[in-house]
């Protein structure tokens, strides 16, 4: 892999205008690598605010290291400190030319203020610079300190901050660049681009140069490329846009005084466990460490067409139908895989071709068309060797549902509606049940079980509604096993429900524990509630 070094140099020689974003941690860096840009801007104001204090050198260069070597450990894009004034003398930038570049650091921007700094936006106007012999004389300490000839040191002049013009700004850029400077960034707090078009016009590239166009953000690209500017950074924008997710976030937590309407739109944990490398240390517990335990498997049954839903199930079955841009099957075993649940069988039967969802294992049941969802599950029966979640094929739920369902005790434990939403039609086919106790508002309360499941229960009986999420324990997929295998022997076993699955197990007294949930769940069965779920 080229050196990340050789890698900024590259940018800074590239003829069309490069991009750095900023970062403020080694997560962050992560994204930013991961969103695909070619370098990172480590920026001081966003460092020092993630920790709370203010951009003027309230933090300590040392602290400033700590957190480099984790974002340059974190990714294999170049980074950039944004080194303010060099944390004191020419002999503090000596010394930090030598921790940079055993950090892997590629290069490292120094402005020419006084320390300890302030802020650009702040009060500019009266603030003051550098001495520009002094200032030049940091630049050459930082040249000859490197070790690796491709490390960058870029000299940043604040004369536009300042209103010193153009003049100044050209007189200062020019004695950096002749003190070694690789490449020359001037900044302006304008809100256009006039200053910078102005100064890149006197410059004649004599140097590459880099701008920061926080406040000239309107300005087209092809402005900077016809100018000829090399490196524009995209200084802040990541802490920006986290600021306003995360004062979003709380308000609303402090607001409901629950995490439900916010849940959906965060990243997942799993992410989190992504972005942390977690897979790696995956492999590598596998290589060094003995198996210890085997998680949970998926069985998602979804081998029907869906014939209420018309034209839109012709050339494929309605689990594959798409749900607010992605198919619902899709949806369901991305739920599963953020849960942790890598192991994932989907029966399928009408159009199999048509499932093209990745991440998912194939079980075909050839009598799709003439069988019922039990006949499906029998299917796979072979994969029931362990923990396992069972699940309807078209059904959509939150990904909570599934989370607290993972985290029941129990053998068997199925999911039910304590509330039978309202958007199931009256006509419809539903499993409903009659428990040792309804729905109540306690959290914690005593479990409930399965007495009796039949879509014909009187409403006044029924406490609930199977929504089509079960959960077993390596002993719970054995006795649903042995169920199937007993039930079929029986001349009707095509035509059985996985209410004559529950039905046996209560009769071989097996204890089927109740979840109730309050809607948050949609059985797309027809038209109408697919409506519905475009909404969900």
């Amino acid at each position: 892999m080229t050196k990340k070094t050789t890698q900024f140099r590259n940018l800074l020689a590239a003829t069309n205008v490069e991009y750095l974003v900023e970062a403020h941690n080694a997560l962050s860096a992560r994204i930013v690598e991961e969103s695909g840009h070619a370098g990172i801007w480590a920026s001081g104001l966003t460092l020092s605010a993630t920790m709370g204090v203010r951009d003027n050198n309230e933090v300590s260069w040392t602290q400033v290291l700590e957190v480099l070597e984790f974002m340059s450990d974190a990714t294999d894009i170049p980074v950039m400190l944004d080194g303010d004034t060099g944390y004191g003398n020419f002999n503090n930038v000596r010394r930090l030319i030598k921790k940079l570049e055993q950090r892997k650091i590629a290069a490292v921007c120094l402005e020419d203020k006084l320390f300890p700094k302030t802020n650009s936006f702040i009060d500019g106007g009266r603030q003051a610079l550098a001495d520009i012999d002094e200032f030049a004389g940091k630049i050459k300490a930082a040249k000859d300190t490197q070790e690796d000839d491709d490390f960058s040191v870029v000299a940043r002049t604040e004369a536009f901050i300042v209103g010193w013009g153009l003049d100044e700004a050209l007189k200062r850029a020019e004695a950096y660049h002749a003190a070694g400077a690789d490449a020359v960034l001037v900044h302006s707090k304008k809100t256009t681009a006039e200053e910078i078009i102005a100064f890149v016009g006197r410059w004649d590239r004599r140097c590459p140069i880099v701008v920061v166009p926080t406040t000239y953000y309107s300005t087209p690209t092809e402005v900077f490329e016809e100018a000829g500017v090399s490196l524009v950074i995209w200084a802040n924008h990541l802490l920006r846009s986290s600021i306003a997710s995360m004062q979003r976030t709380a308000r609303q937590l402090q607001e409901q005084r629950t995490a439900l309407s916010v849940e959906d739109h965060l990243a997942t944990v799993p992410e989190i466990f992504r972005l942390q490398g977690a897979d790696e240390l995956k492999e590598a517990e596998k290589r060094y460490l003995p198996e210890i335990h085997n998680g949970h498997r998926a069985v998602v049954l979804a081998a029907s067409r869906g014939d209420a839903l018309g034209r839109l199930t012709q050339d494929k079955p309605k689990s594959m139908i798409p749900i607010q841009g992605e198919p619902l099957l899709a949806t369901l075993v991305r739920y599963h895989h953020e849960a942790g649940i890598q192991n994932v069988y989907v029966v399928v039967g009408y159009k199999p071709e048509a499932v093209t969802v990745t991440g998912i294992k194939k079980i075909y049941n050839p009598d799709y068309a003439d069988t019922k969802e039990l006949y499906s599950l029998y299917q796979a029966r072979h994969v029931l060797n362990g923990p396992a979640v069972v699940s309807f094929g078209d059904v959509i739920f939150k990904r909570y549902i599934l989370l607290n369902l993972l985290s029941e005790t129990g053998d068997i434990v199925i999911v039910a509606d304590g509330e039978m939403s309202r958007h199931r039609r009256s006509d419809s086919y539903r499993d409903l049940l009659h428990c040792t106790k309804a729905r109540s508002n306690a959290y914690l309360d005593e479990p409930v079980y399965l007495e009796r499941i039949d879509p014909y229960l009187d409403r006044q009986e029924a406490h609930g509604e199977w929504i089509g999420l079960m959960r077993l324990s390596a002993n719970g997929a054995v006795a649903v096993c042995d169920a199937l295998e007993a039930l079929q022997l029986r001349d009707d076993f095509a035509e059985l429900r996985m209410k004559d699955l529950f039905d046996h197990l209560l009769r071989d007294r097996h204890r089927i524990r109740v979840v109730y949930v309050r809607g948050h769940w949609l059985d797309v069965d027809d038209l109408e509630v697919l409506t519905d779920a475009v909404e969900f």
